[in-house]
């Protein structure tokens, strides 16, 4: 289960290459890639839920009920703002206020572990103080004080990763009521509705080719979210976020070899830095 959250980090790194590939060289709709894309993930879990399907009498909870709208109302409210950034303004220029998503989960984390259960959020500081350190390389590697402008399109980004990581840290609160792909399922599938009712997307409009593009990077992102939500229930929050934030390495791997971006000193620098960490929470 240790070494779960690193096969996450290669997900993470595959999804985002086949995004970029998808918004960049096809030139969709983000509206309606986003409608699609939830359409994807909702089906590619459809066979599963039928096998893997848990619910306890707790989620029916008010309390939980309630928990569980405020997920789903942040993970509306991250892709409303991901959506206003990425609609005018370059991904690429986008990259510095992503990444701090990561560092976000970590932050609030430790401060619910304060205000909420010790028991459900870490407080190791073998494995939040490397954490932290990597958080802050990764957020070094992608600054480039000359090019990084604080327009309104970069706070909205930023504000898309903080409600980002604040759907994935209030999850953990309701999470052991549920297995991981029906949690996963019941939040998708409401975005998707959601996404369905707002955008009225034409999938028309979309090529063969590009319709299987989404369903890969659909299945990619169940993988992936499935991963973190398992490595929050065994490993804890931090320490599977820390693990997951190996995945800017691959994306850095794949970046070079599939879309010829160049490797800066500062990307490799921050790659060395987040595997110590990683090995120092690890082997300590």
């Amino acid at each position: 289960m240790i070494y779960l959250p690193f096969l996450g980090a290669l997900a993470l790194a595959t999804g985002n290459i086949l995004e970029k590939i998808v918004l960049k060289r096809r030139k969709i709709n983000i509206k309606l890639y986003q409608t699609a894309s939830f359409l994807a993930i909702t089906l590619t879990m459809l066979p599963f839920i039928f096998f893997f399907w848990k619910m306890n009498t707790q989620a029916l909870e008010i309390g939980n009920i309630l928990i569980f709208s405020l997920v789903i109302i942040f993970s509306l409210i991250a892709n409303m703002f991901v959506f206003y950034s990425m609609k005018w303004e370059k991904i690429t220029n986008l990259e510095p206020a992503k990444i701090l998503e990561p560092l976000f989960i970590i932050l609030l984390a430790i401060i619910f572990s304060f205000l909420v259960s010790p028991e459900l959020y870490e407080r190791n500081l073998r494995v939040i103080i490397p954490a932290l350190i990597a958080g802050v390389a990764l957020i070094f590697s992608h600054i480039k004080g000359h090019h990084l402008s604080f327009n309104k399109y970069f706070i909205a980004a930023i504000f898309g990763s903080f409600f980002f990581a604040l759907e994935l840290v209030t999850s953990r609160l309701i999470l052991d009521f549920y297995s991981p792909i029906t949690f996963y399922f019941i939040r998708c599938s409401s975005i998707l509705l959601i996404s369905l009712v707002a955008f009225s997307s034409n999938f028309k409009k979309l090529s063969s080719k590009v319709r299987l593009e989404i369903m890969a990077t659909g299945i990619i992102w169940v993988i992936y979210r499935l991963i973190v939500y398992y490595g929050y229930l065994n490993i804890g929050i931090i320490f599977t976020t820390l693990m997951i934030m190996l995945g800017p390495i691959f994306i850095y791997a794949f970046a070079y070899i599939f879309l010829k971006e160049e490797l800066r000193w500062r990307n490799i620098t921050a790659a060395i830095i987040i595997v110590c960490s990683v090995l120092y929470a690890t082997l300590a």
